[in-house]
């Protein structure tokens, strides 16, 4: 093919495919990092393997899930944080994987934006190695898509993806093992997580306050202030509770398990409950972080659209036996997570 001097480039469409290989050298450890058994993980191929012998399994089915991080992104590019909404792509994830009773495995994430800036991808990445590693999954690849005029300047958006295993034994939601009085109980949040944040973005731009501004409800009241933006809290990352929960469903401990995502309170413990039963909530079992308390106040937003938009609170919902929530409470919170009782299952 004969040399063109007038001929157009690649850069010169805006795509610079220098910068590209710059932010797989920048990620290679970050990626080995996250390496567990099974996995080897390493960047640069076309595709990953992962052994499920050598990871423990002996009667396995492959689960899959993927997500996003919503327009929680949106506040990540007005500030320049990025290093957090990384952890919240694994997190969305991996947490939905614990619903099916299954751990996870292997992840890759897309991120696509209209010019690269290395620095930022970067940042990014290492958010989601860190949420890989809370989860105990290996980053094993992903892609990234330069496309200008696709995004505006200084604009991304990323996908997440994660396959994890269970046996066949342990798969989740045991509808037939549920019951009338069997118990709820609830895993803290850190916040809003990854939802809700089309309202979020609205109620901030209803309170006057700047992103850089204290955040009016990071610490109780009379507690000495932590000194976080209101950026920096709202951008609290999505608690991963992979490390502290699985333990129970290999135990066969728990019944149904329900991430508490879009439709909040409201639409997703449904889908981990047997027919003819529903979750009965003692709403005042628990006390949301204060984030919650200041949205609805600002933004007006009545009880129900609070459940129905937001975790509230409840980042994970599961179901036990009464016999088995001592085990499975008292275990949870010497782990370190904030479990209570939240209600049970009773008779639709």
């Amino acid at each position: 093919m004969s040399d063109r001097p007038n001929g157009l480039t690649y850069a010169q469409a805006g795509v610079d495919i220098d910068a590209g290989n710059a932010l797989v050298e920048r990620i290679k450890p970050l990626a080995k990092a996250t390496r567990r058994p099974g996995a080897e993980a390493s960047l640069g191929g076309f595709g990953a393997l992962f052994d499920l012998k050598a990871a423990g399994y002996d009667d396995p089915l492959l689960v899959t899930t993927t997500d996003g991080v919503g327009t929680k992104l949106m506040v990540a590019i007005a500030t320049g944080i990025h290093d957090t909404v990384g952890i919240d792509l694994v997190a969305m994830c991996v947490n939905d994987l614990l619903a099916q009773g299954a751990e996870p495995l292997m992840f890759l994430d897309y991120y696509a934006t209209g010019k690269l800036d290395v620095d930022t991808a970067a940042a990014v990445v290492a958010g989601i190695a860190e949420g890989c590693r809370q989860a105990g999954c290996a980053l094993v690849g992903g892609e990234t898509a330069e496309m200008p005029g696709m995004y505006g300047e200084g604009d991304y958006d990323m996908g997440g993806f994660c396959v994890g295993a269970v046996d066949r034994d342990k798969v989740l939601p045991r509808l037939d093992a549920q019951k009338p009085g069997d118990i709820l109980i609830g895993l803290g949040s850190s916040g809003p997580h990854s939802n809700g944040y089309s309202l979020v973005r609205r109620i901030v731009e209803r309170s006057g306050l700047a992103w850089d501004a204290p955040a009016p409800f990071d610490a109780p009241i009379d507690a000495p202030a932590s000194g976080q933006t209101l950026a920096q809290a709202l951008l609290a990352p999505t608690r991963i509770y992979v490390k502290t929960v699985l333990k129970h469903l290999k135990a066969g401990r728990v019944s149904g398990l329900a991430h508490i995502t879009g439709g909040g309170l409201v639409e997703n413990p449904p889908r981990a409950i047997a027919p003819g039963l529903v979750a009965r909530f003692d709403w005042d079992a628990w006390v949301p972080p204060p984030v919650f308390g200041w949205l609805q106040e600002v933004g007006g937003v009545s009880d129900q659209e609070m459940r129905r938009t937001f975790n509230c609170g409840v980042g994970l919902m599961l179901i036990v036996d009464p016999h088995d929530l001592p085990d499975v409470l008292e275990g949870l919170v010497r782990d370190g997570e904030d479990a209570f009782v939240i209600g049970e299952l009773a008779k639709a």
